[in-house]
């Protein structure tokens, strides 16, 4: 992965959120875009007396088992739910807190230190605090009972820092905790550890598949996103981490997610694999009333494709994590929505009940499509929100948020779940999904797919562009599924909608 800036998240600026900001990954730091942390962990880091209590309470978790962690974390979640929210105030202050990107970067996990190292087929690996990330989290291991990691600055190696920066580290040990973690499993190789999934800022979280490179993210959840007030951003608080058997493919943990208007109870299962799987069992408890919740919420970048090319003046084809939205309704009807930059913020909601699965995609993936040897947009993964029919959504829309962006750092695209009925003080709710990767077809689509859509001014081959007039014309190509097997005179039919205008010529 390149060594670039920190993507921004665009939703700050076009809004007036309050969205903090994230980064790149290369294969030793792993920056998912941030958001405000928060860490009920002890007197340090806690303003209040509620959340000292809250912090007691975690602690507590700690003559707890495997099997008990879950229940534990559930009733602690609605524990905080009823009692009134406070932010933390962080430990990572001064010079911490004003490293830059590079800067950053250059603090490195040391791999032997890895918890679980030559015990399984997992390994995880922490995220110093600072720079973005100056509210941590708490890291617990499970194994026979819950131990809490404590801070360590010996797991690191602090290149390029200077002396007074790894001093003051040292001096303020026991008032730091962790900014996140990441996984690793031997995905492309057996005997390699790669990294396979990362939990770093605000409930921000990444996967990738086999041959796959960090892109676009997902998120525990989203409260008022493009709405008519700021952008609430929940916060994982803790995370328990269960120690697997050696030779178990699945990964379990634990998390607690904090906000001001709810709190959440989050058990995770992550099966890496040629299509990464992370099962989501997210237990919700609202403080407030809400009336906007985002649910499965996921994050990408599109800047430009080949249609769009020309507007950047950029050598490369494309830029971009992910081309379109795709969603499987509850009709078994498969949606296909390309993204865009245009000039206006765009909000799209696709009304159902009960839908099958969402997902941003990343269709395009030949080299040639970005001519990007640095990115590797071609390797970013698709990334597929699955609802079993078991555990019904009821009625609501998947919302696409596009908003305009300028440069390939900032976040600027966003999908998720927007029920119909507001979330209110002292409710409950629980949704169940799985988190999957893939690259441009999802394996449960029987049908055909778009794989290009273009379109411009409607004049005839050769003739003078009227660049006032009207008129535009649309060429969408699909390919595989049952069009495979057409003969070239196979009697096909067009069945065109449009909202806007009239739709002639159609063939």
């Amino acid at each position: 992965m390149p060594a670039l800036p920190f993507r921004r998240c665009a939703l700050a600026f076009v809004l007036g959120l309050a969205c903090a900001c994230g980064g790149e990954s290369d294969a030793e730091s792993t920056l998912p875009p941030g958001g405000p942390g928060a860490n009920p962990e002890d007197g340090h880091s806690a303003d209040s007396g509620a959340h000292r209590v809250a912090s007691l309470a975690i602690n507590a978790g700690h003559g707890l088992g495997p099997a008990e962690v879950g229940t534990f974390v559930e009733e602690l979640a609605r524990t905080m739910a009823g009692r009134e929210y406070h932010a933390s105030t962080s430990a990572v202050t001064g010079e911490l807190a004003e490293l830059d990107y590079d800067t950053y970067r250059s603090i490195r996990f040391r791999p032997e230190a890895a918890v679980w190292r030559e015990a399984g087929l997992f390994q995880v690996q922490l995220f110093h605090p600072g720079y973005l990330y100056e509210q941590p989290v708490q890291v617990h291991v499970v194994e026979d009972s819950v131990a809490q990691l404590a801070f360590d600055p010996g797991i690191f190696r602090y290149e390029g820092t200077s002396d007074h920066l790894r001093n003051r580290v040292e001096s303020i040990r026991d008032e730091l905790g962790y900014a996140g973690f990441r996984v690793h499993f031997p995905l492309n190789a057996a005997g390699h550890m790669d990294e396979v999934a990362v939990f770093q800022g605000a409930s921000y979280l990444r996967l990738v598949g086999a041959g796959q490179i960090f892109g676009l993210s997902a998120r525990g959840l989203a409260v008022d996103v493009a709405a008519d007030r700021p952008e609430e951003f929940p916060a994982f608080r803790a995370f328990w981490l269960v120690r697997p058997a050696p030779g178990d493919g699945t990964l379990v943990f634990h998390a607690l997610l904090d906000s001001p208007s709810l709190t959440g109870a989050y058990r995770f299962a992550l099966t890496p694999g040629e299509r990464t799987e992370l099962a989501v069992d997210a237990r919700l408890f609202a403080r407030s009333d809400i009336a906007k919740v985002g649910v499965a919420p996921l994050s990408s970048m599109f800047l430009f494709d080949a249609d769009l090319a020309g507007a950047f003046e950029d050598a490369r084809a494309g830029v971009h994590d992910s081309d379109g939205l795709l969603m499987r309704t509850s009709a078994d009807e498969w949606i296909w929505r390309p993204l865009g930059n245009l000039r206006g913020l765009r909000v799209t909601s696709l009304r159902d009940t009960d839908p099958r699965g969402f997902g941003l995609a990343q269709r395009a993936r030949s080299f040639d499509a970005y001519l990007d040897l640095e990115a590797q947009y071609h390797l970013r993964p698709s990334l597929w929100v699955h609802i079993d029919e078991d555990d019904a959504w009821g009625g609501g829309g998947v919302e696409l948020l596009e908003i305009p962006a300028t440069t390939e750092f900032e976040d600027n695209i966003a999908a998720y779940w927007v029920p119909n009925e507001p979330f209110v003080s002292g409710q409950e709710r629980r949704y169940r999904y799985t988190l999957t990767t893939f690259e441009d077809r999802h394996p449960t689509q029987s049908l055909g797919q778009v794989v290009r859509t273009r379109s411009g001014h409607a004049s005839l081959p050769g003739g003078v562009t009227d660049r006032d007039a009207p008129a535009r014309r649309f060429v969408i190509d699909l390919a595989g599924g049952p069009l495979t097997d057409l003969d070239p005179g196979s009697d096909i039919r067009v069945v065109a909608e449009t909202f806007v205008g009239r739709i002639s010529e159609a063939r």
